[in-house]
């Protein structure tokens, strides 16, 4: 039957129908077929109703799907499609719904035939059978239902009940719409009473049964169908899909269930180095992997599933893309994951925070993104007071996480929070520091006296290095590609009319106060090649240009908020964020040097930002801080004065201090253990972190100065 159907549409011009094709459609030759495979008699005829139904899809170009007599049968088809796991006919089932869905993706027109209005439940409350629910198969025109209201009823793909007798066979003489309509006489209906019906999605409901197939690859084969589906433009479908299926509840549920399946602790490193998770490449063999550790298999489901989640938002029409979102915020953000995060279990905190963290860096969907943010850190974007600190307990908790007992959790909650900040999300941002820069209020707007003039011309602060003495200004490293000469020569020449009218404080004088302030006596970079402010001008460079890319589209202003509006009398709170951060870089000196790297790797970031309230606040040494204030190069300074004191009580610091450097390079062996190994490593994470702001503030600069 097939071979001559495909002849003959070969034989004829395109868009023809031939008698055979007529024929086929006239003698509801499908509904016959369907019928016989529904009852699977003979027995493996079901198996070839399936193929059949696939090859005439797949291989006929003209559009069949719009005839009455072809999408009835098809519809009904549809629905015995998943009713029961693992049954011989699985293959054929996937093979005949992503037929139908591929057809759906070159016509989204056609989904419309297949949101199918449930009627069923009017039979059994004692209504007259007069509407037959085929004839209202894709009738957007009726809204109306006999005004009795009713509880949604279960969906029956979903449930996995079998589809009453009285659907599959219409009643007689009811192919005339307009008399079913004079039936139902809705103009007599009373307002309140008109209920839209609800509707049936079963092709999403069929494929939704197998994606529960114990066959991956039957169940992979389901989730492409559903991404198709999901990504179809019709507004009717996407609402359907999400308000009459179970496809949020699935979604959700298995991301839940997937998730409580993993162990209660799980080695941080292994959660952050398991493979890029792919979710139709979840094949994974215990036996043949050398780095399996307890629970790799479970991770790797959980990751894999939230990635289609993910990337199913991602593909999905715009409505539908929010309510799934905001499914997975709901149902599993705060459902499952908030708990486990607020616990107070260190095993417990350490193993939630880095699952979080893993799907921070996994999350691609702009959508999933913003519910992602909004679980984290709230909505709020009104400036911070230290009263109303914990509005949003997770993003507080979270936060004090930052500064916790345990080092570990501590660098855990820091990288996330790092890879957060990467994120393209104005709100991360915002809601983390932004809103309170906003109106400036970190400074005291005085007009310069003529000593504050003296200090800035000479481009130093009172009792800073001279520059001709500073080894380190003469030359870095004998390998230097870019000279110290050439880069100050290459900013721009001092004017005596300090600071300039936008604001900025001239680059040179910012770039020296950074390099200046760890005194001689504390450097060691200068006796260690490699270790120049060029490499880190470099990467500056490049990370600067990436924040640029993602910042674009934020419509930030070019310069600072005019003093004259800003609120200056309001009390200034750096907002919790900034307040723990400096808070650890102060105690620079007394901390491990990996929690250490981690605080100043947040900081670099935050002011890599092109935003002039934050390059003001974290990288100009000479903004005039109101009193109570502080600011990032504030909180060196005092570092800086208690490393002073410090130096004066040990002895041989300078070797010392060398030798901790090459220790840390690996250009010297580990050896016996050196006293204040602590303050050591801390200095010289101090020097670095503050050539690196010195490269940050100069790269912005030239950014900003070149048209």
């Amino acid at each position: 039957m097939l071979d001559i159907l495909v002849q003959e549409e070969n034989e004829r011009e395109s868009g023809e129908t031939g008698p055979c094709m007529e024929y086929l459609l006239h003698h509801k030759i499908l509904e016959t077929l369907y019928t016989l495979g529904k009852a699977d008699c003979p027995p493996g005829m079901k198996q070839q109703v399936l193929v059949f139904y696939t090859k005439l899809l797949g291989r006929i170009r003209q559009p069949l799907l719009p005839h009455i007599n072809v999408h009835r049968p098809v519809q009904k088809l549809i629905r015995l499609c998943g009713e029961v796991l693992a049954t011989p006919t699985e293959n054929e089932e996937i093979q005949f719904l992503c037929i139908v869905c591929a057809k759906l993706k070159q016509d989204p027109y056609l989904v419309n035939f297949f949101l199918e209005n449930k009627l069923k439940s009017l039979a059994s409350k004692g209504v007259p059978n007069v509407i037959s629910e085929d004839t209202l198969k894709g009738q957007d025109s009726l809204s109306t239902d006999t005004g009795q209201s009713r509880q949604p009823e279960e969906l029956s793909g979903a449930a996995g009940m079998e589809p009453t007798e009285s659907e599959d066979e219409p009643p007689p003489q009811m192919d005339d719409l307009s008399t079913s309509l004079d039936n139902l006489s809705v103009s007599s209906l009373p307002e309140a009473s008109v209920v839209r019906p609800n509707q049936d999605y079963n092709l999403v409901n069929s494929l939704l049964n197998l994606t529960r197939s114990p066959d991956g690859r039957i169940a992979v084969k389901a989730c492409e169908g559903l991404m198709l589906l999901v990504s179809l433009p019709e507004p009717a479908a996407a609402k359907c899909l999400t308000q009459s299926t179970c496809l949020c509840e699935l979604l959700t549920d298995r991301l839940a269930s997937l998730y409580k399946a993993l162990p209660q602790s799980v080695d941080p490193l292994d959660i952050e180095t398991v493979e890029a998770i792919n979710w139709g490449l979840d094949s994974y063999s215990h036996k043949e992997d050398a780095s399996a550790f307890p629970g790799k298999r479970a991770l790797i489901s959980f990751l894999s599933w939230f990635d289609y989640c993910d990337q199913l938002i991602k593909e999905a029409q715009k409505t539908a893309a929010v309510a799934l979102a905001k499914a997975v915020h709901e149902r599993f953000f705060i459902g499952v994951m908030e708990p486990q995060l607020m616990q107070t279990s260190e095993m417990g905190i350490l193993t939630s925070t880095a699952l979080l963290h893993r799907i921070v860096r996994q999350v691609t969907s702009d959508v999933l993104l913003q519910e992602m943010v909004f679980f984290i850190l709230g909505e709020q974007r009104e400036p911070e007071t230290l009263a109303e600190i914990s509005r949003h307990p997770l993003r507080h908790r979270l936060i004090e996480h930052c500064d916790h007992i345990s080092d570990e959790i501590s660098i855990m909650t820091l990288r996330m929070f790092e890879h957060l900040l990467q994120k393209p999300n104005e709100h991360i941002l915002y809601n983390l520091v932004l809103r309170n820069l906003e109106e400036r209020n970190y400074t005291e707007y005085k007009p310069l006296c003529p000593e504050d003039k003296d200090v800035v011309e000479n481009g130093l602060i009172a009792g800073a290095v001279d520059l001709e003495e500073d080894p380190l200004f003469t030359d870095i490293s004998p390998e230097n590609t870019l000279s110290n000469q050439e880069w100050l020569s290459s900013s721009p020449p001092a004017t005596p009319d300090h600071p300039k009218n936008d604001g900025k404080t001239e680059v040179h004088k910012i770039v020296n106060s950074f390099l200046c302030l760890v005194p001689d006596e504390a450097k060691s970079s200068y006796h260690v090649e490699g270790t120049g402010y060029d490499t880190y001008l470099r990467d500056a460079h490049r990370q600067f240009r990436d924040y640029c890319a993602i910042c674009l589209r934020w419509e930030w202003p070019g310069s600072p908020k005019a003093l004259e509006k800003c609120n200056l009398e309001a009390a200034f709170f750096e907002g919790h964020f900034l307040k723990v951060l400096f808070d650890r870089m102060g105690r620079i000196l007394d901390q491990p040097y990996d929690v250490n790297l981690q605080v100043t790797s947040v900081l670099s970031r935050l002011s890599l930002f092109p935003h002039p309230h934050i390059h003001e606040y974290l990288l100009d040494p000479y903004v005039n801080l109101a009193s109570g204030c502080r600011s990032l190069f504030s909180v060196i300074v005092r570092v800086v004065g208690d490393l002073m004191l410090r130096i004066q009580r040990i002895q041989d610091f300078t070797p010392k201090l060398l030798l901790v450097r090459k220790r840390l390079l690996g250009l010297e062996p580990e050896g016996p253990v050196i006293d204040h190994i602590t303050l050591l490593e801390g200095v010289i994470v101090l020097e670095e972190f503050c050539k690196e702001l010195a490269a940050i503030a100069f790269v912005k600069y030239h950014a900003s100065s070149t048209p």
